[in-house]
């Protein structure tokens, strides 16, 4: 059985709160970070920036979120912003919208204090690369254990780039709730870096490495608490199912949703005294402030029939920047 958090995020119900852009424990070959996140205070819901408590609360109510993820950089470093985007969260949504935070570093049993009253429900660690294999008998051992004290659940999330049996022992051991293994991927923010330490992508993919998956699942797949999460699931699944939620909240009538979770419909710069002349209904079309959107198969229809004489089929995401996909002329 997967934790409450994996299980939310399958649905596309979490929301991805970015509170902290720097991480000075180290740079780490393979951290995927753009440049418009790394190094930066900036906070981001999702794709949207944030510049005001009530764009967090909005940004969760418009994918109808069921928990948050909070992430960054190192949230540990930012704890004021942390604890108060958790409280915050907590107060608006209530004890079910399920927190869990990513983590670099153990933090301490203080950190972890405060982030239990802020209202965290799960917290996963990922320990430095270099020392798999010998945590045992460290501070990365020791903050499982208070963790678990101090009221979290406490977890590993670690990125696919080699077996690890040790990970197993404090599954075993009853020090960790579960171990998640993401699959190696290379990003915009870390394709250089990893290049220069001889990773490569699979054939015909676009962002997993080519290599460590079949050793991993041969070493610790079996594990009944241990989820593998492939690239392709993130997107077909969780991305496509965020997507979806968004676009199921904020589809006009008129809208299309795909199966990818975009919007589509119709855009033309006719008048909307063009539209009351043909007596268009009024669900079927909106009035911007130099255009008119309409139901594409609509738009489509008028244009065959030579009511109107242009227009484009429009398809975009859902998300706040409303990036358009793909734009179709009709003539």
């Amino acid at each position: 059985m997967i934790s409450k958090g994996c299980e939310q995020c399958a649905k596309g119900g979490k929301m991805v709160l970015f509170v902290y852009g720097y991480c000075d424990q180290r740079d780490c070959f393979y951290c995927p970070l753009g440049e418009n996140r790394k190094n930066v205070t900036d906070v981001y819901a999702n794709e949207r920036l944030v510049e005001s408590d009530e764009d967090v609360i909005e940004e969760a109510k418009r994918m109808s979120a069921l928990g948050t993820s909070i992430t960054g950089g190192e949230p540990q470093e930012a704890m004021g912003k942390t604890t108060r985007y958790l409280r915050l969260l907590k107060e608006e949504f209530g004890e079910d919208h399920h927190t869990h935070l990513y983590t670099g570093i153990p933090g301490g049993r203080e950190n972890m204090r405060r982030l239990s009253e802020a209202g965290l429900d799960e917290i996963r660690f990922h320990p430095p690369v270099e020392q798999w294999g010998d945590l045992h008998g460290t501070e990365w051992e020791d903050i499982l254990y208070i963790a678990r004290e101090e009221g979290l659940t406490p977890a590993f999330e670690i990125p696919g780039i080699r077996a690890e049996e040790e990970f197993l022992e404090f599954l075993d051991e009853g020090a960790a709730d579960f171990c998640n293994i993401n699959e190696f991927e290379m990003s915009d923010g870390n394709y250089r870096r990893m290049q220069e330490q001889g990773f490569e992508l699979q054939e015909g993919h676009m962002s997993a490495v080519d290599g460590s998956k079949e050793e991993i699942l041969d070493v610790m797949g079996d594990h009944e608490r241990v989820y593998f999460c492939t690239s392709v699931f993130k997107d077909a699944a969780q991305h496509r199912n965020r997507l979806k939620r968004m676009a199921r909240n904020l589809r006009r009538p008129f809208d299309e949703v795909t199966d990818d979770g975009t919007l589509v419909y119709g855009k033309t710069y006719t008048t909307p005294e063009r539209f009351e002349a043909l007596e268009v209904p009024e669900e079927f079309y909106s009035v911007k402030s130099e255009h008119v959107e309409v139901a594409w198969w609509l738009l489509e229809e008028m244009i065959e029939e030579g009511d109107l004489d242009d227009g484009e089929v429009v398809e975009q995401y859902p998300t706040y920047d409303g990036t358009v996909v793909e734009r179709t002329p009709l003539a």
